[in-house]
């Protein structure tokens, strides 16, 4: 779609946490209940009623909690058993795990919106956490954030309004969109040339620079003819088709300032002076990313993460950078979004090197 580009990023997140969701269900070694204990936990935001669920350390008292920010997309955790196995291991370790639906989804009231903010998604993660807090449930006294992708932005937000123990980023975000880098690295595997690639990004950030210059819904559309007629943004877009009312909310939304842009790269700022924010984040960090994640540019990430968190006398910061794994931390050859991923799995370093660090920093033995 071209009605914003916002609105691509989350189609396309949504097709792929959709696409890798099963593959995180994979079972560890042992049964289940003996090894975690679930239960329901509702709590209240905006009005709505949000259903979630609560894990507890079957064999030990839970000596820390981790609330988990998925990235964008719809859930249903009832039915797709969302992140089993991390829960799993997390609770092997007697760490308890929150997670919840997002609203519209398996038991939660509301409309699912896609293009719901980040800030207003952090305000929600920070209900969850007083709700917990309220209840004393155990492990609530050292409340940690496991975020992926998208939730890259709304940890730092989380955190710079509730204290948190520590935070693990998995895929993690700039301050940028990453669309772009998305549709460069995916047009480079779908077979495009180099000088293809470049033309057909070069029309998306033209259609971008029209909507932001006040132009009409049909220069919009000349202007980005060929990229639209790929077929790969076709699927991308679910066969969708741009529409005038959709290009006039968008373009509404860049003329109040709800979308704001960085001049010099021309992308979509999510959270305006990211650097800043993850500067004065005051606790252990964990960053983990895989080498041929086609989906958000970790490299970019990576060197932002170093200059502020790892600059940080305050804080601490580890990363680590798994070959061979994509934006959801699966093993593949690509990393493209239609890659064959029915059969992959996660390398044991994905969910060693978390739970090492954690039992490093005392959350969990």
């Amino acid at each position: 779609m071209m009605e914003t580009s916002m609105m691509n990023q989350s189609q396309v997140i949504k097709f792929f946490m959709n696409k890798t969701l099963l593959l995180f269900l994979l079972l560890s070694c042992g049964s289940t209940r003996a090894q975690m204990q679930t239960d329901t936990l509702t709590f209240s935001f905006e009005g709505k009623r949000y259903s979630g669920l609560i894990d507890m350390p079957a064999q030990k008292k839970a000596s820390a909690l981790i609330v988990i920010a998925p990235g964008s997309g719809k859930t249903n955790m009832a039915k797709d058993g969302f992140y089993h196995d991390l829960r799993t291991r997390f609770a092997r370790q007697g760490i308890a795990c929150l997670l919840w639906d997002k609203a519209g989804c398996g038991k939660s009231e509301g409309v699912f919106d896609y293009n719901q903010t980040v800030q207003n998604e952090a305000s929600e993660v920070i209900a969850a956490i007083m709700e917990v807090k309220s209840r004393n449930v155990p492990g609530s006294e050292k409340i940690g954030l496991w975020g992926i992708s998208r939730a890259g932005w709304i940890c730092p937000l989380v955190i710079t309004q509730y204290p948190i123990a520590f935070w693990i980023s998995v895929s993690g975000t700039d301050g940028e969109e990453n669309y772009g880098y998305l549709l460069e690295k995916n047009f480079l595997i779908e077979g495009r040339s180099k000088a293809q690639t470049k033309k057909l990004v070069g029309e998306w950030f033209k259609g971008i620079e029209i909507a932001r210059a006040g132009g009409t819904f049909e220069e919009n559309l000349k202007a980005t003819e060929d990229f639209r007629r790929d077929s790969f943004v076709i699927y991308l877009n679910g066969n969708s088709v741009p529409t005038e009312e959709g290009y006039l909310q968008w373009q509404k939304k860049i003329k109040t300032g709800e979308i704001i842009f960085d001049d010099k790269t021309g992308l979509a700022i999510y959270v305006p002076e990211f650097d800043k924010m993850l500067s004065k984040i005051n606790c252990p960090v964990f960053a983990i990313f895989g080498e041929k994640d086609c989906n958000v540019d970790w490299k970019k990430t990576l060197a932002l993460y170093k200059r502020t968190i790892g600059k940080n006398p305050g804080a601490s910061l580890r990363t680590k950078v798994l070959p061979n794994c994509d934006h959801g931390m699966l093993q593949c050859k690509t990393g493209g979004i239609r890659e064959d991923l029915s059969n992959a799995v996660s390398p044991p370093a994905y969910y060693d090197t978390m739970l090492s660090w954690l039992k490093e920093k005392g959350f969990g033995s």
